[in-house]
Formats: structure tokens, sequence, C-alpha cells
């Protein structure tokens, strides 16, 4: 009944095409469960919803959580994919938490319970949950040992037997018609209902006689988790969650490892999967590449100038375009994603492109018997036409990415915006700080020794 009703209220949502009812399985866990559901919601092709910014998949989210809040009868979630097929079961993150001291079920749901209470208290994440269930109902058949021998049941065959009749038991296979069947024993489900039925089972005894389990056997209801899974050999629950907007995930596993280190008990500790795992086992690769790309435009502008304080003056400006792009990243409310970290890049190689214009032409101006502060000053005046035209040229070409749609228009919003307001600070400041780079640069290279003439003296007449 309450799947029937999610696929109703899904379908009431504009933007959704259509819902698969799964009844029995767990779409966030990949497991069965006989109180478990999982709906799959596709929906409509994009171009019939770009046009209406509350049928994009963000907004589609939201609409669907807010029409499940309605339902009392369960706890409903709404999942996205994960982001790389065949790398976790949903998006966001995936945290597992550990029971490294046999605390016990009870306990891991209690620090599990803690972590989720902490986390909706927190900024930077968002919908952390958890599966991890310690109240299941169940059925606790305790076996009567004493009895069943004086009846001479063999305890052993007692559980083949529930085995066999609950479960499933692989008998053999046969070949019929050139294709080979897989034989399975299983009870049919009309005589394992209910606990009267599995009482009713009957054991061959030690005398041939078939003996119902009823007679050594009872049922009681219980409460348990309905699974306890492990991650590297400790029982663990998983915790799933995702970064709020404005968050990047890297920031957001940072908040749920200092959420874990004040929250969980002794004897408790955490692991991350998926996704997150990968971006941990990363590391910094995003610094290191920035760094490389900075080390290798020196060396090559090093090499240009046969000098290693001119390339100075160049690199000293990339700082500064690096500033005005995270102020353009911060200011229309994005995170630091990999299309971002991609655009800083980029940047480099923008930046050093104006500011070669400018000390190139100082340098010629300089060896050509100028000052260093007016030939900084020329050079500044005279590239500035078309250090202005390229870049204009440069901004307005990536103004598409900046305000795109469609399909995938997030990600080329993340690179336009990083790349878009990079290039206005490495415009606005290379035109003012470049000149000042280099005469900082020209002087600590000429400090503590005369500057030679650039000509040679007139000689004079001798007398």
């Amino acid at each position: 009944a309450v799947n029937k009703r999610v696929v109703e209220l899904a379908l009431e949502v504009p933007g959704v095409d259509h819902a698969v009812n799964f009844i029995g399985f767990s779409g966030a866990t990949r497991t069965n469960a006989s109180n478990a559901g999982a709906v799959f919601v596709t929906l409509k092709p994009f171009a019939e919803r770009a046009k209406d910014p509350k049928q994009s998949a963000a907004a589609i989210r939201q609409a669907l959580l807010a029409k499940f809040s309605s339902i009392q009868d369960a706890l409903v979630l709404v999942v996205p994919p994960p982001p790389v097929r065949g790398i976790g079961n949903a998006g966001g993150f995936r945290m597992m938490v550990q029971d490294r001291n046999a605390a016990g079920p009870a306990a891991l749901q209690q620090a599990v319970g803690a972590m989720m209470g902490k986390a909706a208290q927190t900024t930077g994440v968002q919908q952390v949950f958890s599966l991890f269930e310690n109240a299941t109902p169940q059925l606790y058949l305790d076996v009567d040992r004493v009895k069943a021998q004086m009846l001479g049941v063999n305890v052993i065959d007692v559980f083949s037997t529930l085995q066999t009749y609950l479960g499933s038991a692989y008998v053999n296979d046969f070949n019929l018609l050139g294709r080979t069947y897989r034989v399975t024993a299983q009870a049919d489900s009309q005589f394992r209902m209910n606990p009267k039925d599995v009482l009713s089972i009957r054991v061959r005894n030690a005398e041939g006689d078939t003996v119902p389990l009823g007679s050594f056997v009872t049922v009681s209801d219980i409460s348990g988790p309905s699974r306890v899974p492990r991650f590297n050999l400790y029982p663990a629950a998983e915790l799933d969650g995702s970064a709020a907007p404005g968050y990047s995930q890297g920031q957001a596993i940072d908040i749920m490892e200092k959420m874990a280190a004040e929250t969980l008990p002794p004897g408790f500790s955490y692991e991350w999967t998926d996704l997150a795992f990968q971006q941990i086992r990363a590391g910094n690769a995003a610094v290191f590449a920035f760094a490389l790309g900075v080390a290798f435009v020196f060396l090559v502008l090093a090499a240009q100038f046969e000098s290693l304080t001119l390339p100075l003056a160049i690199i000293l400006i990339v700082p500064m375009s690096l500033v005005a792009s995270i102020s353009g990243v911060i200011l229309r409310g994005m995170d630091n994603n990999i299309l971002t970290q991609v655009g800083f890049i980029v940047l480099i190689g923008l930046a050093a492109k104006n500011a070669i214009l400018i000390v190139e032409f100082a340098e010629q101006l300089e060896k050509s018997g100028k000052d260093r502060f007016e030939a900084a000053k020329q050079a500044a005046r005279l590239r500035m036409r078309p250090i202005l035209m390229t870049s204009l040229a440069f901004i307005l070409g990536v103004a598409p990415l900046v305000w795109a749609v469609g399909a995938g228009a997030e990600l080329r919003q993340a690179l336009g915006t990083a790349v878009f307001s990079g290039m206005i600070g490495v415009t606005l400041f290379g035109l003012i700080f470049t000149p000042v780079f280099y005469v900082l640069c020209r002087w600590f290279s000429t400090f503590g020794r005369r500057q030679k003439p650039s000509h040679e003296p007139t000689p004079q007449p001798a007398e």
C-alpha cells in the first residue's frame, strides 16, 4: 500500500514521466527486505522540462520530498543516482560507522542516530540518513534441545528443514530439450505465511516417524536488525548524505570527519567508501597540478627571457587572478568542483599571456636606454589596447558558458564562471600591477650592483 501511494504521489509531480515499483527490495542498499520497497522514477525528456525551472532534477527532488512527507507509515527517501555508474548506489557520500569493540547492534544504532542528529544541526551537509534499523520485527524460534533429543530428532535436521521450507535449497540440475534447468526446493508461500505454519512443519526422527516442530519449538516476537553489514571485518552501518548547496564534496567530507571525532563514542570508528573514498585517496591532486602548472610556466618564461627574475613579474599576477575567480564562484553560490579547478589551471596561461605583453615590451624599452620606471609605464600604456581587446574578446566568448542552459548546464556554468570572473581580474590587476612587479623584479636583479649603461659613452675630442 505504501509503495502504491508513493507511485501515485510521484506521478503527480510535474516533470515525472514514469515510476517503477519494486516491493521487498531496498534501492539504497541493494538488498532484499520484507519491510522495504523501491520506486525508480524516470523524468520526462530534458527538452520538455528545459523551459520550466521547477522541472529541473533538483526541483523535482525537492517536490518529491514534499509530497512524500505526508506518508506516515514509512520513511520515504529520495536518492539521486550515483554520478559515476558502478561506484555506489546513490549520489553524495557514504560513511561506514564501525563497531570495533563488538558493542552490539543497539549501540551501533545509537551511535548512528547521534551522528544523524548532529548532522541535522550542522551547515554544509544535508539529508544525512542511515537505513540501519535495530527494531525490525522478527520471529525467534527457540528449540528445546532436551525435548528434541527425547523425541529422537536431530537438531541439525531441524535447521536444514527450516532452511529448505522457509528459505530455499538447491537440489540439482536437469537437462530438457537442450537446456539446463535448476531445481530449488522451497515450501509454497501459502504454507509459510504465519508462525502456525512454521510450527506445523514436520521433521523425521531417528525411528522414521515425522514430528511437528510445535512439539519442541516455541515462537516469540522480537526486534532486531534486518541485516548487519560488515565493512573491513567490523559490524558497520552506512551513513549517507550529500553536500549542501554552495559546499563542495571535500568540504562535506571534512565536516563529517570533524563531526565523527566529536560525536562517536569510544569503540566506534568510521571509514569512507564509494566516491568519497576515491576522492580522499586522490588527495590534493588538484593542488599539485596547479603548482606543477605554475612551475612549468615559470620555466618556459625563464628560458624565453633568459632570466630568473623577469618571470616572477609575470607569475605574481596569477594569485590575483585566482582571487577574482574564487570571488566569482562564491558570489554565484557554487562549489569548488573539478571543472572549477580546470578553470583555475586555464587562468595560469591566460594571466601569463597578458603579463608577457607588458614585460616583454618593457624589457625591450629598457634595453634601448630608457629607465626601468619609464619603460614599465610606457609598456603598459602602449600594450593596454591589445590587452583589452584580447581579454574582452575572451570574456565575451566564455559568457555563454556562464549563463548556460540545457542538459549539463551546471558543468558548463562551473567552468565558465571560474574563467569569466578570473579573466576580469586578470585584465584589471594585470594592467595595474604587472608594471609594478616588473620594476620590483628589475630592482632586485640589479640590487647591489651598478646598472650598466645601455650605450657606450660618446668619446670626447682630445685637447
